[in-house]
């Protein structure tokens, strides 16, 4: 078994899109780590808040089946992928970690994750793995989150889901 972080954003429906989520993840990975929600502002375009999570999952999965079976998840939660990258969406689902892996493949897939540098990918992992070593780093999520420095009050805030 091998333990996987994800993040997970939504800002259209995005309490409906991420309970689904969790619960898919649960129904097939078992027992899962989940972080606080945090409400942030839209990263790269103009558009509605999302709410961010991380989610820690231990699976028998290769990166790249789970990287598969998490966009099925998104498609099934209508995930559009005929928009720009870097709209609003139902639901955004990533593999941030998995174990110490550093590895491209299709679909995106990219471990670690870049947006590890961004406060919404970031402190929620710090908050359910604050021991967890980026691979390349060799930092763990606690002083990378420290290192981070301050995020401004309107841009990122812990909400309940």
């Amino acid at each position: 078994m091998s333990r996987a972080y994800l993040s997970l954003g939504s800002n259209l429906e995005p309490e409906k899109h991420l309970r689904a989520a969790l619960a898919e993840l649960r129904a097939k990975f078992g027992a899962i780590v989940v972080s606080p929600v945090y409400r942030c502002k839209a990263v790269g375009f103009d558009g509605p808040d999302f709410l961010n999570l991380a989610v820690a999952i231990d699976t028998d999965l290769s990166p790249q089946a789970l990287n598969d079976w998490l966009h099925a998840l998104e498609d099934r939660h209508g995930r559009r992928r005929d928009v720009a990258r870097f709209s609003s969406r139902t639901l955004d689902i990533d593999i941030v970690l998995y174990d110490d892996l550093v590895m491209t493949g299709e679909g995106h897939l990219e471990l670690p994750r870049p947006e590890l540098k961004h406060a919404f990918v970031l402190k929620p992992l710090a908050d359910i793995a604050p021991q967890a070593v980026h691979p390349l780093s060799r930092k763990a999520m606690a002083q990378l989150w420290a290192e981070h420095g301050p995020v401004a009050d309107e841009s990122m805030w812990q909400v309940e889901l």
